[in-house]
């Protein structure tokens, strides 16, 4: 069937999957699944509480849950009756959260769990235009949504008529969502989505997609993201059994138990399973430890596209027998399908898991385009590593002179809430959307990302950095789990890192280096020189003026929750200057104090 708005895939669902299990979460101790007549029954008696409690087509209706089965009853529940769906992250500020919520004009809040309601509770009281809270576990002294669904099923029937003709009357162009940026400076914009926007771009992602009904899926990046949302959309229009992970902390162990065949994901999720393969290798002896640094080194060299000589594709499998099968072991022997998306995926560490026998397809988009402009995928032709692929289809691209992407096309926002500035700011008059990314196309159909626009400083000596890229490469050492470039008009480019710390640690304790805490340990002469070490080996891949002269350690895991990373495990750059402005100062002023001089490389 033809899927123009959000709500046809449901109806897809059930009509070319009926009675196939749909979607699974792990309640206490076990796997549940939900058919697809369940999801359209529960979805519909959504609709039908929403209508009994007079709400009409286009209020706004938000929720803040983790991922879970839930979440996609609501998203059709509210979408097919004309509401507008505010899916909320669960690691905002409490003043985020505020904003947000009395910024989207949102009428009704459904909340996950315990911990989320009682953060919120105190927030939502002061926001009178939130008429309704209901939690989705069963906390004492709350609203469950199980009561909304008795509401809709006392309703059904009286409403039934009323649920179809709104069902009817819902355009393409009608507003479906609003997706509030995580906000890497400044104050969330809340980006308008239209059925059609999210719909046309879901149904281009799932064109190709090659996984079908006989597959399973993992879900645990955040659905309140367009990314995850969009591969969750595509997911259900092949017919793919859906899993929602316990929490991200065990996502590895859900993809084992589960056997899963694919699942979307971030670079920094890829690198930290990496890194524990690594660590795992630097424990090897002997010849299990030089076999294991052939079968990665050969890796290095995979080419996707086929083109392997059957010299190599011999080696690969002697490889795949001894190293790569036991790195699937760990995973799933069934995956064929990584989605890589939210920021730049080091090319090196692509092959690698593609010769390991589990291909990841990196794409390229934000929330403004509902989100993929471009996205690699199995097809001959379609598929260039270093490079986010090919346009979807009905999407324009054309490079600015300033080498900035633009981009026009069925999934392109209807703009931003409230904020027809902005708007005109980010789309031109000729409809072209300014990404702030700057990139090329390579023979007229591989897009290539090099850097954001708005990350590119110049230094005082005239010359340009583009950050993202410098900090990709210096991720490849196993100390380093998060970096940042500074050096805005300065004569050098420096750097702030989060080392990796059980890397780290484990390293310390294998060199009898004692330490008491993370502090002692990242001050340690030993460790700093270890990485000084690290960092000079990975600068001879770099131009003069981009190399790391001097550095600073930090004892801080970055997270999204301790505040310098995005939901979707992005930079917050401003964050992380105001939060460490001392500790910047100080690599730029001179050091009269030897000691002082530890923690940084010296200019060549």
């Amino acid at each position: 069937m033809e899927i123009k708005r959000v709500f046809d895939i449901l109806e897809n669902f059930r009509v070319n999957f009926p009675g196939k299990p749909a979607l699974g979460f792990k309640y206490d101790k076990d796997w549940k699944t939900f058919s697809t007549e369940e999801y359209v029954n529960y979805s519909n008696l959504v609709s039908y509480a929403l209508l009994s409690l007079n709400f009409e087509k286009g209020d706004k209706i938000a929720t803040i849950t983790a991922n879970r089965p839930e979440w996609n009853f609501f998203d059709m529940g509210i979408l097919q009756v004309g509401m507008v769906h505010v899916p909320i992250y669960t690691t905002l500020s409490e003043s985020d959260y505020d904003y947000v919520l009395r910024h989207s004009d949102a009428k009704m809040l459904i909340i996950g769990d315990n911990a989320l309601y009682k953060k919120l509770l105190p927030i939502v009281e002061k926001i009178p235009q939130i008429e309704y809270i209901y939690t989705i576990s069963e906390i004492e002294g709350t609203k469950n949504w199980m009561q909304l669904v008795e509401l809709g099923k006392q309703n059904q029937e009286k409403l039934a008529t009323k649920l179809q003709e709104i069902k009817t009357s819902v355009a393409e162009t009608d507003l479906a969502s609003i997706i509030y940026t995580s906000g890497t400076t400044g104050l969330s914009k809340g980006v308008m989505l239209s059925h059609q926007n999210l719909a046309s771009n879901a149904v281009s992602a799932a064109n190709r997609q090659h996984l079908n009904e006989k597959h399973k899926a993992l879900s645990f990046l955040p659905l309140s993201h367009v990314y995850e949302r969009i591969a969750n959309y595509q997911f259900q229009i092949k017919g793919l059994l859906i899993y929602y992970a316990e929490n991200v902390g065990k996502v590895a162990v859900n993809v084992n138990e589960l056997q899963v065949d694919g699942f979307a994901t971030v670079p920094r999720l890829l690198e930290a399973v990496y890194d524990k393969i690594m660590q795992k290798a630097n424990n090897l002896t002997g010849v299990k430890k030089s076999i294991f640094f052939w079968a990665l080194n050969l890796a290095e060299n995979f080419n996707p596209d086929g083109n392997n000589s059957a010299v190599y594709r011999a080696k690969l499998k002697i490889a795949d027998k001894l190293v790569f099968t036991k790195w699937r072991d760990a995973l799933s022997q069934n995956l064929s399908f990584i989605g890589s998306g939210g920021s730049a995926l080091v090319e090196r560490l692509a092959r690698i898991f593609w010769a390991a026998g589990m291909p990841v397809f990196e794409g390229y988009g934000l929330t403004e385009t509902s989100p993929i402009i471009a996205v690699n995928y199995w097809k001959n032709g379609a598929m260039r590593l270093g490079t986010v692929g090919t346009l979807m289809e009905n999407v324009e691209v054309k490079i600015a002179d300033d080498g900035e992407i633009l981009s026009k096309g069925p999934n392109l926002m209807l703009g931003y809430y409230k904020d027809d500035e902005k708007t005109r700011e980010v789309i031109d008059q000729d409809g072209w959307f300014h990404t702030g990314d700057i990139g090329r196309l390579e023979e007229g159909k591989y897009l290539r990302i090099t850097d954001r626009k708005k990350e590119i400083f110049k230094m005082s000596n005239g010359k340009y950095i583009a950050p993202q890229a410098i900090e990709n490469l210096f991720k490849q050492s196993q100390f380093i789990n998060q970096i940042m470039i500074v050096g805005e008009n300065e004569k050098f480019a420096s750097a702030i890192i989060s080392p990796n710390f059980e890397v780290l640690k484990n390293w310390a304790q294998k060199n009898k280096i004692s330490f008491q805490d993370i502090k002692e340990l990242i001050e340690n002469n030993t460790v700093l020189d270890a990485i000084q070490q690290e960092i000079k080996k990975l600068n001879t891949k770099l131009a003069t003026f981009e190399q790391i002269k001097k550095f600073k350690l930090v004892p801080d895991e970055w997270t999204p929750f301790s505040g310098e990373l995005s939901p979707t495990l992005k930079l917050k750059r401003k964050v992380i200057v105001d939060k460490y402005k001392s500790l910047i100062d100080s690599i730029y002023q001179k050091f009269s104090n030897k000691s002082d001089e530890k923690s940084q490389l010296q200019e060549d």
